[in-house]
């Protein structure tokens, strides 16, 4: 075992030697070293939201310091201008510090498998349980226009609701809230939904039972209903927004076609 891990340790990048020995984000990578691939077989993908944590940072510590001296050594009159200034200086502040959390590398592609990384935990998505891949568009202004963000479709929920941590599902929950909003308007459109339904469409039944028969209950359950329900509204299970992307969607869906391609060759 000791050998094993030795010799995985030399093929990977110095942030996954990190995570090994206790870094914040262990979950993502033991999926990263459980596929045994050499880094010159990984693509990194750095998400554009990483980008600027540290200026971001120090512009708002800045800010901060410039905020408290007027608070302090200049008149009253302008204390109100002051409290804004440290208050913007603060939230700078928070969003540096929520960028450098943020895993360095949003995904590893490799020869095998999608690797998904986040502060929250991560999923890991096998090419042969891809069924599909592009770009999800919505019907507005008598056009379909593309959203920013790329979409996958799966093929077998019970090997992806395996692999993904319960806390990134909880937090995709609350984030695709607006993706929700935007299929039932959809579904709306196209006369497949009331309004009546609104309020009941919004919480996903804390049951599901999967094509092979595998039942699943509170959480889980919760994930994959929203699967189910994305897949009727836009026709994909999984979303990957721009801001985690170092390119365009339609860029970063020819790559993730381009490495199928190869997988299943």
């Amino acid at each position: 075992m000791g050998e094993m891990v030795a010799y995985r340790l030399s093929c990977m990048s110095a942030m996954a030697i990190y995570c090994v020995m206790g870094g914040p984000n262990v979950f993502s990578c033991v999926f990263f070293l459980d596929i045994g691939e050499r880094l010159e077989d990984v693509i990194l993908i750095k998400a554009q939201s990483k980008t600027g944590g540290l200026f971001t940072m120090l512009v708002g510590g800045l800010i901060v310091v410039l905020g408290s001296i007027i608070l302090l050594w200049l008149p009253d009159i302008l204390r109100l201008g002051g409290i804004f200034i440290l208050s913007g200086g603060i939230v700078a502040m928070l969003i540096g510090w929520f960028k450098l959390r943020e895993p360095e590398h949003s995904m590893h592609l490799s020869k095998t498998a999608i690797n998904y990384h986040h502060r929250h935990g991560g999923w890991l998505l096998n090419w042969n349980n891809i069924a599909r891949i592009d770009t999800p568009k919505v019907y507005r202004n008598m056009q379909h226009e593309p959203l920013a963000m790329v979409g996958i479709r799966i093929k077998d929920y019970d090997e992806f609701l395996g692999s993904i941590s319960p806390r990134l599902m909880n937090n995709i929950l609350v984030e695709q809230r607006a993706l929700l909003v935007q299929t039932f308007k959809e579904q709306y459109k196209a006369g497949d939904a009331s309004l009546d339904q609104y309020s009941d469409y919004l919480i996903e039944d804390t049951a599901f039972t999967s094509e092979k028969g595998r039942k699943y209950t509170g959480l889980q359950a919760m994930f994959a209903n929203r699967m189910q329900r994305l897949r009727e509204g836009l026709g994909y299970d999984i979303y990957i927004s721009v801001t985690e992307l170092d390119r365009s969607a339609d860029a970063f869906v020819g790559l993730l076609k381009q490495c199928h391609s190869s997988s299943n060759s």
